[in-house]
């Protein structure tokens, strides 16, 4: 594991195991300089335990630089069960994963991700506190995606401002490429800001009810990076920016809520080369772990979440015009600010 290329100095990999309820994950915690580590729980059928150890480091470094840009008092930590989220759900299994998360006594925090909703999250709370993104208890806050959503919303007029010189999406053409929770609730903002948009996913039904409720045209999943289109917004899996499907492109933004939507940090260098203005993932899609932290404090209060969301707007804005202003990718900007502000807690 140490060898991985994904490997970052995290502070703790834990693997657990569960024979009766078929339980196989992993939680990393990548720094705690800031506080608790916090970050969501993904459940996917990996092909293989190295790609499963490969994401869950790569996520919880994302977490760490997202909670720092964020300005919340957490690091960063990641989990990650293995399994088809569609079949291998059982309640057993999400009490097994809330006694991993309990035995590691409050260094993680869990919330829900990919594969995971809400339902989930609190059978595992049954067996530890150290869980967040709850409907009942009270600080709950319920699912974060809406506001995820409403930051990638705001992050994309940002990012529209500095390409096309005006934030107005009115008549843009965004593809859109995922429409589950996050997607879903982005296409909505888009819509309702008179965008076009273009629409794909795995989930057929996702696809038809977000397709009814704003007109979007559907494309199959690999026919999304051809569309030709203002704004490509990544809302499903990472790694999907690479040297093929940045061919295809035609946008002149990237912009969405996928984490780690760069197949590796250089291809940035790549991404504005090709005329090409990209937020980063972790900056843009912040706004449900500041919701996550409101509830963690034990006093929920949406009037901080959305202050700490327009801060983040704000710092966004900084990265993009640091980047523009020196030529530089908008993730290495991005980059040495959250080390900077991980390293100044650790002194």
């Amino acid at each position: 594991m140490f060898d991985n290329p994904a490997f970052d100095n995290h502070e703790g990999v834990h693997f657990f195991s569960d024979e009766p309820s078929g339980l196989r994950a992993v939680i990393a915690i990548h720094s705690t300089a800031l506080g608790p580590s916090s970050g969501g729980t993904r459940m996917w059928d990996y092909s293989d335990s190295h790609s499963m150890v490969t994401d869950v480091l790569r996520l919880s470094q994302g977490m760490s630089y997202k909670n720092a840009m964020a300005s919340i008092p957490h690091g960063g930590g990641k989990a990650v069960i293995w399994g088809n989220s569609k079949t291998d759900k059982t309640e057993a299994l999400f009490l097994a994963f809330g006694r991993a998360v309990d035995s590691l006594q409050g260094r993680y925090w869990t919330a829900e991700d990919v594969g995971i909703d809400t339902a989930d999250i609190e059978i595992a709370a049954q067996e530890t506190r150290y869980a967040a993104g709850l409907t009942t208890g009270d600080a709950a806050s319920g699912d974060p995606s809406p506001v995820t959503a409403l930051g990638v919303f705001k992050g994309i007029q940002q990012t529209a401002l500095r390409a096309f010189g005006s934030d107005d999406l009115n008549g843009k053409t965004v593809a859109v490429q995922g429409v589950g929770s996050v997607g879903g609730y982005t296409c909505e903002h888009l819509a309702d800001a008179g965008a076009n948009l273009v629409i794909t996913d795995i989930d057929q039904d996702a696809l038809a009810e977000i397709a009814k409720n704003t007109g979007a045209k559907i494309v199959a999943p690999d026919d999304i990076y051809d569309v030709d289109a203002d704004i490509f917004s990544p809302n499903a899996l990472g790694a999907i920016i690479n040297e093929d499907t940045l061919k295809r492109l035609k946008v002149k933004v990237i912009a969405g809520g996928a984490n780690n939507q760069l197949v590796t940090p250089a291809m940035g260098e790549f991404v504005r080369r090709a005329g090409i203005l990209y937020a980063p993932d972790y900056v843009i899609n912040g706004g449900g772990i500041i919701n996550v932290a409101a509830e963690i404090s034990g006093d929920y209060s949406r009037a901080w979440v959305d202050q700490k969301l327009e801060t983040l707007i704000v710092t966004l804005g900084s990265v993009l015009d640091t980047a523009l202003d020196s030529g530089r990718p908008t993730n290495e900007v991005a980059d040495e600010i959250a080390r900077a502000r991980i390293a100044a807690a650790r002194t």
